[in-house]
C-alpha cells in the first residue's frame, strides 16, 4: 500500500508551526509523508533586540528557527523557493525585485512553474495552502496561495488531457482555516485592552476584523489536541516571531479554541458548506498511477 503524501505550501519560516503545528504530527503518526514549501527566507521579519547580532542576517536567523522546528515536525522534505520576504502591503520591501510579492505581480508564471516543479517531485495526494485572503492579508501568503491553486489546477488539467498515460495529478486541495472563535476572541481581547483590532501586530498593520470577514467555510475538522505539546515545541523554535505565545494561552482555552483544526475543501468542491469530513485523505486513491 502506498503511503499518503501531503504538501503544505506556505510563505515564511514559522507559518508551518504557528498554523499547523498540531496537525502535522498527527499526520506523521497516521503514516502520512508530509512535505513543506517555504516560499521565502523570512528576510524582513521583525526581530527582538535580544536576538539581533547572533546571525549575519535576519534570513539566517529565520532559517535556523525553521531547522529547529523541522526536528519536531519531521517533514519528509522541505522545499525552499528562496524568494525574498515582501513584508506587509505598501511597504518598501514589497517592491524589492527579488521579493515574492514583486515576482508574483510581475512574473506569476515563473512562480507557478516553481510550485509545479515541487508538486512533480513530491507528488502529493493532498495539498494545503492559505485561504484566498492569505490568512490575515499578508501579500506573500496571498501570492503563494494563488500560485499553489493555479499549479494544482494546471496539473489536474494536464492529467485529464493525457488520461490513461499515468500523468501525475493531485487529488485534493484545501485551505487551512482560522477558527472563528479564535479571531473573535482576539477582537474582544483587543477592545477590552483599548486596542484597535484593525491595527494589530508589532507594526499595527494587521486588520483582525478583515481576517474574520474573509474566513471561508469549513468542510473538514481533524482532532489535534493530543499534539499540543509538539505544537508548542515547534512554535517555540520561532522565538524571533513570538514563538512562546502558545504556552501563554491556558490549557483549557487552548482546548476550547484549538482542539480541532479546520480546513476548507476547494477540490473536489463540496455540495454544501458544512463539515462532512474528519480526514483529509477520505476518498483518496493512494494507488493512483503516478508519472
Amino acid at each position: 500500500m502506498e503511503r499518503g503524501r501531503l504538501l503544505i505550501s506556505y510563505a515564511h519560516p514559522d507559518d508551518e508551526s504557528f498554523g499547523l503545528g498540531a496537525a502535522i504530527p498527527k499526520w506523521i503518526d497516521d503514516g502520512i509523508d508530509v512535505y513543506l514549501i517555504c516560499a521565502t527566507n523570512g528576510d524582513v521579519g521583525a526581530v527582538p533586540e535580544e536576538l539581533r547580532g547572533k546571525y549575519a542576517t535576519t534570513a539566517e536567523l529565520r532559517l535556523s528557527e525553521l531547522e529547529c522546528a523541522r526536528q519536531h515536525l519531521k517533514f519528509k522534505e522541505v522545499f525552499m523557493l528562496e524568494y525574498r520576504d515582501s513584508g506587509m502591503p505598501g511597504s518598501e520591501t514589497s517592491r524589492h525585485p527579488e521579493s515574492l510579492c514583486y515576482q508574483w505581480e510581475h512574473h506569476p508564471a515563473g512562480v507557478v512553474a516553481r510550485v509545479k516543479e515541487v508538486f512533480k517531485r513530491a507528488q502529493p495526494h493532498v495539498v494545503i495552502t492559505f485561504n484566498r485572503y492569505g490568512g490575515y492579508g499578508h501579500p506573500d501568503h496571498i501570492a503563494i496561495q494563488r500560485a499553489t491553486a493555479q499549479a494544482f489546477e494546471q496539473l489536474r488539467k494536464q492529467a485529464d488531457a493525457g488520461a490513461g498515460t499515468g500523468v501525475y495529478q493531485p487529488q485534493k486541495l484545501y485551505y487551512a482555516a482560522f477558527p472563528k472563535a479564535t479571531i473573535r476572541w482576539r477582537i474582544l481581547r483587543a477592545r477590552l485592552k483599548g486596542q484597535n483590532p484593525r491595527r494589530m501586530g508589532i507594526n499595527q498593520d494587521v486588520d483582525v476584523i478583515k481576517t474574520l470577514e474573509h474566513i471561508e467555510p469549513v468542510h473538514t475538522r481533524i482532532p489535534v489536541a493530543k499534539y499540543f505539546d509538539v505544537w508548542e515545541r515547534a512554535s517555540s523554535c520561532h522565538a524571533s516571531q513570538g514563538g512562546g505565545r502558545i504556552s501563554r494561552t491556558s490549557r483549557w482555552l487552548r482546548r476550547f479554541l484549538y482542539s480541532k483544526q479546520g480546513f476548507t475543501r476547494v477540490y473536489p468542491a463540496p455540495e454544501r458548506d458544512q463539515v462532512d469530513e474528519d480526514d483529509l485523505f477520505a476518498n483518496i486513491d493512494l494507488n493512483a498511477q503516478q508519472s
